[in-house]
């Protein structure tokens, strides 16, 4: 089985518990609220949202997906980390059988944070990415992250 990383690293002037808490912890409550054009809904089918439980994102109609589904591998809200795996979904197809994300904020010591995600494209054989399909992967994510910030940096008491 063949395994693609990318590696990405975002700042944010947001502190990393508040910023773990809403991408993380809250996410079910505020993708849909701050994204309704992509998100629709993020249910939990199983477990009470910590390791092991499954999670589904509904994307809103006309996205050219219409679900994923994701598992809680490891979680540790005290140190601002956790990974999850994507294990069904329009995304997965073509040999591309799971994608494995790592999490984790850091203190930049300037009040805000600093975030580093890896994502394991995991398939059972070689896959070639496209920088354009890369690209616009990165772009709906900083779309979705840069939406949090600004709902966090406008409302000081959401996700403390």
């Amino acid at each position: 089985m063949g395994v693609v990383t990318f590696a990405h690293e975002l700042e944010s002037p947001v502190a990393p518990d508040r910023l773990f808490r809403a991408l993380m912890l809250d996410a079910h409550t505020l993708f849909p609220m701050l994204m309704p054009q992509y998100i629709q809904s993020i249910d939990l089918i199983q477990g009470d949202g910590g390791v092991g439980s499954v999670k589904q994102t509904n994307f809103s109609q006309g996205s050219l997906l219409k679900y994923a589904k994701h598992r809680m591998d490891a979680l540790d809200a005290d140190n601002f980390r956790c990974k999850y795996t994507l294990i069904e979904g329009d995304i997965l197809s073509d040999g591309l059988k799971s994608v494995v994300y790592e999490v984790e904020f850091f203190d930049d010591g300037n009040g805000g944070s600093i975030c580093r995600m890896t994502s394991d494209y995991c398939s059972d054989r070689d896959i070639e990415f496209r920088d354009e399909d890369i690209e616009a992967g990165k772009d709906r994510a900083m779309e979705l992250y840069r939406a949090v910030e600004a709902y966090l940096l406008a409302n000081p008491s959401a996700c403390t």
